[in-house]
């Protein structure tokens, strides 16, 4: 039987580890809304926004990943609050906690699947303009208007991508990391 100073102990850990989790996707999550927000914008002000129509799927993917960041974010405060009450009289059980962390765990593999996926059609979409560039045409020229840059607009969809992949990346170490500590036997 475990006694007081174990609980104490677990419930620190697990609080800890919630709350590191929590705001490490909080800032990534803020990121990509800044980046996904700024996209929208300067694509639909941008002179060339109709060129852009193959990044469609992969930021509607990296959408996708968001709004399950933010369920996996629900998920992670729900964890600090169990971690405060395996202290309490009323502590859940090893069970209980340890579905609520396989329903976070589960959240972020789907995030990783749709970040995947959709950095996939991101950089395939960039790929194909980068092969229609015309070669040797870097500034001015006659064929500037043919020639299909890379814009930072663009690669900025790209690191919204990559920013809510490494945060489901983090939530998902975190969680395995807290299933870990909650199945430990000594």
């Amino acid at each position: 039987m475990a006694d007081r100073l174990d609980f104490q102990q677990l419930s620190f850990g697990v609080r800890r580890m919630g709350w590191i989790r929590f705001w490490i996707q909080v800032v990534l999550g803020v990121v990509v809304v800044g980046v996904l927000l700024f996209n929208n914008v300067g694509g639909s002000l941008a002179r060339n926004a109709e060129r852009a129509v193959g990044l469609g799927p992969g930021l509607s993917l990296t959408t996708l990943a968001f709004l399950v960041l933010l369920y996996s974010l629900w998920q992670g405060w729900l964890i600090v609050r169990t971690g405060r009450a395996i202290d309490s009289g009323a502590r859940p059980s090893r069970g209980e906690t340890a579905r609520l962390i396989k329903r976070g765990l589960i959240a972020d593999l789907l995030g990783l699947v749709f970040a995947a996926i959709g950095y996939q059609a991101l950089a395939g979409s960039l790929f194909v303009q980068a092969s229609m560039q015309t070669p040797g045409i870097a500034i001015g020229g006659r064929g500037m208007a043919d020639n299909l840059a890379i814009t930072s607009l663009e690669m900025l969809s790209v690191l919204s991508n990559t920013q809510v992949l490494f945060a489901h990346l983090i939530g998902l170490l975190f969680s395995l990391w807290l299933l870990q500590r909650i199945y430990r036997t000594s």
